[in-house]
């Protein structure tokens, strides 16, 4: 096996407590995620994670790759770690984890391929998925988290601000960063170990510490925007684009 995608969810979202089995044309979200990911040639298994027996059973009833894991994990790429050690024994030890995220649910093969490719042809041992801010509103939203990058596209700072600023220019095109998070297999075990860092719990965002300790990060940029789901406005603004996805009515198709 050459990579591993893994979908962590949970049902106690903070944001939106039971968000993975809301449903979008009739399918719980964390499914579309999963039709998704297993529709991407590149990608050799995808299995879901999750601590809670409502997402097992519902998932499995669709068919679904499930693995059980503890439910004390401080966040996603924790859980991620555990369902590897589960399920990921044929995996080499430079072999890619492709965490995505249960609420991307527009995540599609032509944004994953890129994802994989990047990683086998890089030295950072993370590559990230990082989408355009097309909504002026989002780029004042904390809930987004913004990415700034080097020439060589690898990460130079993550934030809830804006970045880059826009004290100088009126318009400054910025990029989101995306739960589309590829690790090495040898990587994932390190970052569990290292310890948080200043700027990681200043912002709230655990890629930080990767960066704070030293370690590159290479940035994969989609040509269009992605939703990860915190509200319920963002699930109705995703229906709507998944309702007029091709990729969408190939899975949900009878």
């Amino acid at each position: 096996m050459r990579n591993l995608c893994v979908i962590p969810a949970r049902m106690g979202s903070s944001r939106f407590p039971g968000k993975p089995l809301e449903k979008l044309l009739g399918l719980e979200l964390v499914l579309h995620v999963y039709m998704r990911c297993v529709s991407t040639a590149s990608l050799d298994h995808t299995v879901i994670a999750t601590c809670d027996a409502e997402i097992r059973d519902a998932c499995e009833n669709h068919g679904a790759n499930v693995v059980m894991t503890r439910d004390d994990h401080p966040g996603a790429v924790d859980r991620t770690a555990e369902a590897v050690t589960l399920v990921g024994d044929d995996l080499a030890d430079d072999g890619l984890v492709l965490m995505v995220q249960g609420d991307e649910v527009l995540v599609a093969p032509d944004m994953i391929d890129p994802v994989v490719a990047a990683f086998s042809n890089t030295d950072a041992p993370v590559v990230n998925l990082a989408s355009p801010i097309l909504d002026p509103t989002m780029q004042d939203d904390t809930n987004v988290v913004k990415v700034a990058r080097a020439l060589d596209d690898r990460a130079l700072f993550f934030s809830r601000a804006p970045i880059p600023s826009r004290a100088r220019t009126p318009i400054s095109d910025m990029l989101q960063q995306t739960g589309v998070i590829g690790f090495s297999k040898t990587f994932l075990s390190i970052f569990l170990k290292l310890e948080r860092t200043p700027l990681e719990i200043i912002e709230g965002i655990d890629m930080l510490r990767t960066l704070e300790h030293g370690y590159a990060i290479k940035i994969v940029t989609s040509g269009r925007p992605t939703i990860g789901v915190d509200t319920p406005e963002e699930l109705q603004a995703a229906e709507v684009i998944l309702r007029s996805d091709p990729l969408t009515n190939e899975y949900l198709r009878p």
